[in-house]
């Protein structure tokens, strides 16, 4: 058998699954992630598009200053200004790279470049050049390479490589591909182009058809040795190829693929629940590998086999991506010690004070409920840790409602040590509270979706409430948690107001583009 192949995972997470409609993220949440990452022992971190707004800027210099064993990669267009601001983000990485792209397809170069082929190639080489004043790590991207006229790919990805690209990575931007396709067109430009073993090539696939996953394992099959992926496969429209199937694929099928990866596979679960906590995307129950339904088993011929051999149902082991094994873990009366253990069971690092503020929510929450699972306490570091600035704090929340009864909410908040109370009326409770809180902030916001689960089972449970809101434009999300959903509503739409109070103003609209 040939010698393993080991492949490059390259996550953009906090760059294209940050694309994601609502799915933005503040500075502190990013580092989180990008913390998680490292845990996760990714290759290469995409932290952002630097010259998109100042806050991806900021977020690019920070996480490349925080992290230092994975490559930190900054994307820009094939613009002079654009490679500098990325270069100027990246001037503190250990491993700076810097991901170059330009369109390169029929369609892209009539309608949005209006360029011929000969300036696409020009202006891919000069990009390639510039980068490297930077960094001698330079990845270069033929945007919707899938629908690229595949003798052109061959004459662009030629040129990048010969002024100096290090990594060529070959989009399927729209998911216009289809398996066998998308591994003959790798195929096809090893073999023809001349010095491709001077560079690593790199795929990123897009989910428009379902397809990503299954493109990106059948470029790997046929030669690539990087992949583009996000946690969860969060990403523009459809999104992106999951990580994580990516990488358990190629762990558990190691007999056909003859290949390897770095990653912590038990930081994959943790990964998924603080991506999905702090985006409020939640995952279909049936999502493979980290869906809460992947390793369940209801069928009695398959509760049979399992309780036999596992192997007879389970293709890997739920301790292989992280999954606790224990369900119900602690109670009232249990103590720090156990808490403290529970947490690093579930894969979470807390500093002595985070751990007192937790350990503190989790007093209060048991004087409310019995019974104590692993989806309560990861709720409440979740929460705890995406909470940002408290600008102004629920004190208090009383409503009234039911039938042939007006809803009316009286709610107190609090801000610097002052409380302020005001009631009002709505079509329900949470409508109630919801005006009663914009009248106090100041804050009018838009609902325009809401959501509600409960974490665990049982009458106690606490729920958890996701909103998504408008503000000037902006689509905005934030989730509360509580054993009431009243007050669980309540807090979601107050971590949106306080989100849009830090901040001073709305985020300005970024710049849209993904290889």
């Amino acid at each position: 058998m040939a010698k393993q192949r080991k492949i490059i995972i390259f996550d953009t997470t906090l760059r294209d699954g940050e694309q994601s409609p609502s799915c933005s993220m503040n500075l502190n949440e990013k580092l989180e992630v990008a913390q998680m990452l490292e845990q996760l022992k990714v290759d290469v971190i995409e932290a952002g598009f630097p010259i998109a707004s100042p806050g991806d800027f900021e977020a690019v210099k920070a996480v490349a200053k925080e992290i230092k064993s994975c490559t930190i990669a900054a994307l820009a267009r094939s613009i002079a200004k654009d490679i500098d601001i990325a270069g100027e983000a990246l001037a503190r990485a250990a491993r700076p790279r810097i991901h170059v792209f330009c369109a390169t397809s029929q369609i892209h170069r009539k309608y949005k470049l209006k360029r011929a082929k000969s300036e696409i190639v020009k202006m891919s080489v000069e990009a390639v050049r510039r980068a490297l004043k930077y960094t001698d790590d330079v990845e270069f991207s033929p945007e919707d390479a899938s629908r690229t006229e595949p003798d052109f790919l061959v004459e662009v990805v030629s040129a990048v490589i010969d002024a100096g690209a290090t990594t060529v990575n070959i989009p399927d931007t729209v998911g216009y591909a289809i398996p066998a396709q998308f591994a003959e067109l790798i195929s096809y430009l090893r073999e023809n182009v001349a010095n491709i073993d001077k560079a690593v090539i790199s795929v990123h696939c897009h989910n428009d058809l379902g397809l990503a996953v299954a493109n990106s394992l059948a470029a790997v099959s046929a030669g690539a040795d990087q992949v583009e992926c996000t946690i969860n496969g969060i990403g523009e429209r459809a999104g992106n190829a999951a990580l994580e199937e990516i990488v358990m694929a190629i762990k558990t099928r190691e007999d056909y693929f003859n290949a390897t990866t770095d990653i912590d596979t038990t930081k994959i679960y943790p990964a998924s629940r603080l991506v999905a906590s702090i985006t409020g995307m939640h995952l279909q129950r049936n999502k493979a590998i980290v869906g809460e339904n992947a390793f369940a088993h209801e069928a009695g011929i398959h509760q049979h086999g399992i309780l036999s051999d596992r192997r007879t149902y389970e293709i890997m082991k739920p301790e292989d991506i992280g999954l606790p094994s224990s369900r119900l873990v602690l109670g009232k009366h249990s103590g720090r010690h156990g808490f403290e253990q529970r947490i690093k069971a579930l894969g979470y690092k807390l500093t002595k004070t985070q751990l007192n503020e937790a350990y503190q929510k989790f007093i209060e929450l048991a004087d409310k409920k019995k019974d104590i699972y692993d989806a309560d306490i990861e709720a409440l570091i979740k929460q705890q840790a995406s909470a940002g600035v408290e600008v102004w704090r629920l004190e208090s929340l009383q409503t009234t409602a039911g039938t042939n009864t007006i809803p009316t909410a009286t709610v107190t908040l609090s801000k610097e040590g002052k409380k302020v109370v005001d009631a009002a009326t709505g079509d329900g409770p949470i409508d109630a509270a919801y005006e009663a809180i914009g009248r106090i902030t100041g804050i009018k916001l838009k609902l325009t979706d809401y959501s509600l689960r409960a974490l665990t089972s049982g009458k106690d449970a606490q729920g958890e409430v996701t909103i998504e809101v408008t503000h000037n434009g902006e689509r905005l999300r934030a989730r509360g948690i509580s054993t009431d959903i009243v007050e669980a509503s309540a807090k979601a739409y107050l971590a949106v107001v306080n989100r849009i109070l830090s901040l001073g103003k709305t985020r300005k609209k970024k710049k849209s583009t993904t290889p």
